[in-house]
């Protein structure tokens, strides 16, 4: 599996692994929007450009998961498709979400991420492959 949740005291852990640090970055967007619905039911018809800028590459996969959710928020989408590219210096991403607007019906929401914060958050490599995890505020 390229990404996966993890049980955190009242919170809950996003994890996603990738053959590059890109795809690790979005395979934890896909963890954390996996935590609030079936991605399978979110369609990927509308595209959002996401910009985020941090001191480290730990801290820019705060910014972009943080950044999704304001977006996901302010515009009232759910997204479940996602593509970025890091600078070489891990400080700078530029990428995009796919998704639509919400529907509580068909999407059955089940549990609202309020941010991505630093506790347990590490970026690097584990056996081979890229790992970037944070906990998510429920």
């Amino acid at each position: 599996m390229n990404y996966e949740t993890f049980d955190h005291e009242a919170d809950i852990g996003v994890r996603g692994y990738g053959r590059t640090l890109e795809e690790a970055f979005e395979n934890a967007a896909r963890a954390m929007f996996s935590v609030m619905v079936d991605l399978e039911k979110v369609r990927p018809v509308k595209k959002f450009q996401v910009v985020a800028e941090a001191p480290d590459v730990e801290t820019l996969l705060v910014e972009w998961l943080n950044q999704l959710l304001a977006i996901a928020d302010l515009e009232g989408y759910l997204f479940s498709d996602f593509r970025v590219r890091i600078s070489k210096d891990g400080t700078r991403l530029e990428g995009y979400a796919l998704g639509e607007p919400v529907d509580r019906e068909r999407h059955e929401i089940s549990v609202e991420v309020k941010g991505a914060t630093y506790s347990m958050l590490e970026v690097g490599k584990e056996d081979g492959r890229y790992k970037a995890q944070c906990v998510v505020d429920v």
